[in-house]
Formats: C-alpha cells, structure tokens, sequence
C-alpha cells in the first residue's frame, strides 16, 4: 500500500500567551505527513521557495516522506503568522504571504500515480481535483477543506466530494456546509453529497464519525499541557489515513481504530510548536496513547 498527500508546505510564526516562535515549519503538507509516517511511508507534492531551509527537506526524507513531488520554486515559501488567545480553540491570523503557494499548480510525479490511498488536505478544491485526476487509481480518496472554500469556490467543492470516499471538516465548517445547525443532520446531509464517511472534528472535545447507519464518537486525548494548537487537525487526518493504508480490508472495526489512531498522533502535535513534539515520538508512544484511550473509554454493561 502506499500514501499520497498534496497540500502546503509552510513557514510559520505563532504567538500563544505563553511563547511565541517563528518561521518554524509547518503548512497542512507538512503535518499530515509527519502524523502518517508513524504507520507508513508518504509520498508528498507541495511546494516550497528558495529560502525554505535545506534541512527541513533533509529531515522529511530522514522520516520516510517522499519529497519528490516537493517543487523548490524561484521565491519565498508560504508563511502564515497567527494568534492564539487563553482558549485555544480560536486563533486569529496576523498576517498570511502566500508567495510561492499563489501559483501551485501540483506536479504529481510519475512514481506516484499509483498510489493506493490519497488524501487531499486543505487547499483549493479545483487544485485538489487536479491531483484527483492524476491519481485516479487511488481505492481510498480523502479530503479536507475550509470556509473559505465553501464560501467561494462551492461549485467545485462540491464536484469533489461526488469523487472522494471520507471528508474531514470542524463543526463549523459542517454547518455551513449542510446548512444545519445540528450535527447530526449536517452530517446525514453531507453524506449525501457523496462521501460515504464523514468526520467532524470537534478540537479539544474530540470527534464524530459518521458511515452508513453507524456512528463513532472519539474523545481527546487529555493533555495537561496544550501549547500550539496549529496543524492538530492535519496531524489528526495523518494518523487516520497513515493507519487505514496499512490494514488490508476496511471495516467498521478498522474505520474505528484509525479514528483513534488519528486522535493519538493529533495529541502530540499540539504538545509543543510545530513538529517539534513529533522529533521526538515513536509508534510505540502513539501505540501507548492509543490503548490510553480505549482504556478510559471502556465501562462494563449493567
């Protein structure tokens, strides 16, 4: 089996109450591949300008990441600066280059075409649908997408999720989408679109995964310190789709495990800025984290 993802490669700077970093990596690309690198190797298309630091590239290759279908482009990288307050649930964007990153046409090398699972993070859904045709083999396709999206470019969102197998969004994003205000029926009306699973995240409260006439619902892993919260939802669609590609038949059962395993690896993201918290995890942490969670989810019958 094998895994493809197209979406940003970025350089970021993040002020928390706490602590403030800058141009450190990071971009949607970026942190679904680290979470996914725990289960297996990825192939990643991106792009990144002259001045994106040589042993970012070293360090994704280093971790089993694909980097071919990374463009270095004449200009500056993708940068993003953004705000957190005490609730770390919003953040404010301060400032947001997309430089290199507002010419992205995807240039999926060969290699990759025969990818057996993809997923499409966040970026326009008419590039998303590019990259869709260009690896039309893939068995299992995934998405994420953004207000933004919605808002301006429905029409071709709306073309890709006639095309893709799971969609990953917030609660917010959820309603605005479906036009419900209730979950449940924003889901049941997404689905309809076409995805056959749909997951909402719901940040620190965890998520709901809705497929068929079932259900699953996934807490977070609770965490004594949260420092940054950026890239916690790629990191989550990582861990799921890196663990998924691995089994060889999707089921209920598995569909379940990879939501939880996607909800280990989203924990240590947001433990510390960027990847930094990444460095320094292993299988058998995300493994430990995983078993934690069913542990405390588990109760007997009456």
């Amino acid at each position: 089996m094998s895994l493809a993802v197209v979406g940003s490669v970025a350089l970021d700077s993040v002020r928390t109450p706490f602590k403030s970093v800058d141009r450190v990596l990071g971009g949607s690309c970026t942190y679904f591949s680290y979470a996914a690198s725990f289960f297996t190797p990825v192939k990643m298309v991106g792009v990144v300008g002259k001045d994106f630091p040589a042993k970012y590239l070293r360090e994704l290759k280093g971790r089993g990441i694909d980097t071919e279908g990374v463009e270095v482009a004449a200009g500056k990288t993708f940068s993003w600066t953004g705000e957190y307050k005490f609730d770390m649930n919003v953040r404010e964007t301060l400032k947001l280059d997309l430089n290199v990153f507002a010419d992205f046409s995807p240039k999926v090398p060969a290699s990759y075409r025969n990818s057996s699972h993809l997923f499409l993070a966040n970026i326009n859904p008419g590039l998303q649908l590019k990259v869709l045709e260009e690896i039309s083999s893939a068995r299992l396709v995934a998405c994420d997408t953004m207000d933004i999206w919605i808002k301006s470019d429905r029409v071709k969102l709306l073309q890709l999720l006639k095309k893709v197998d799971i969609l990953f969004l917030n609660d917010s994003e959820a309603r605005e989408l479906s036009g419900e205000a209730n979950l449940i029926k924003a889901a049941v009306k997404v689905k309809k679109l076409g995805p056959e699973i749909v997951v909402i995240k719901k940040g620190e409260h965890g998520s709901i995964l809705f497929s068929g006439d079932w259900h699953f619902v996934a807490p977070a892993y609770p965490l004594e310190n949260a420092i940054d919260p950026t890239g916690a939802g790629d990191s989550f669609a990582g861990g799921f789709m890196g663990y998924i590609s691995t089994v060889k038949k999707i089921n209920e059962e598995e569909i379940k495990r990879a939501l939880v395993f996607g909800t280990a690896a989203a924990s240590f993201c947001v433990e510390d800025f960027s990847v930094n918290r990444f460095r320094k995890a292993d299988r058998a942490s995300i493994n430990k984290r995983f078993k934690e969670i069913r542990n405390f989810t588990q109760f007997k019958d009456i």
